[in-house]
């Protein structure tokens, strides 16, 4: 029987064994994360698009940017609400029965709405906080020129406001029997 009830809260997490409710692990994970798959719809079509971006934790939002047109920006114009998740694979965790074989993982989900930041400064700000997130040890004005208008008038940068989130993490012993990473023992090939 399936006891998830849809009217509890969109983040409500159904495996609460791996539901992680401390706010810092969630934080630190969206600090780290390396990219994300955002949602999107328009009328009944759901899209996806996977993204890099950056958690502010000040600002209790994402950022993120896309070419100036496009269809992740057309969606926002129709329907700014989002549902973003971020993941991290671990080990594949082998057993002796089929429905036993799964697989070590973390994630969060966030919901919230989607901005496009039309102020210059701000969205300065945001594709500096994406540099720095994914370029630490290069430098504006040392290593690459600044963040110009005319770069600016070529992307579209967004803010999610977060208003729920939740994070889930499956780990096992370290001793396992078999387990191993995904790419070894003839996988990913």
């Amino acid at each position: 029987m399936n006891k998830f009830n849809p009217a509890n809260r969109r983040s409500y997490a159904v495996r609460q064994d791996r539901a992680i409710d401390d706010e810092s692990w969630v934080k630190n994970f969206l600090r780290t994360a390396p990219y994300c798959a955002v949602a999107t719809s328009v009328g009944n079509q759901p899209f996806l698009t996977n993204n890099t971006f950056v958690y502010d934790e000040p600002a209790n939002a994402i950022y993120m940017h896309t070419a100036y047109a496009g269809r992740f920006r057309h969606n926002l114009e129709q329907n700014p609400r989002v549902c973003l998740t971020a993941a991290r694979f671990g080990r594949l965790l082998p057993s002796k029965t089929a429905m036993g074989f799964s697989n070590e993982y973390e994630s969060v989900v966030v919901f919230g709405k989607a901005d496009i930041l039309k102020n210059q400064d701000d969205a300065r700000y945001a594709l500096q906080k994406l540099l720095d997130k994914y370029f630490p040890h290069l430098k504006p004005g040392e290593d690459y020129s600044n963040i110009t208008e005319k770069e600016l008038a070529v992307v579209t940068v967004y803010k999610v406001s977060i208003e729920e989130w939740s994070g889930k993490k499956k780990e096992v012993e370290p001793d396992f029997p078999g387990a191993f990473l995904f790419g070894q023992n003839g996988t990913g090939v």
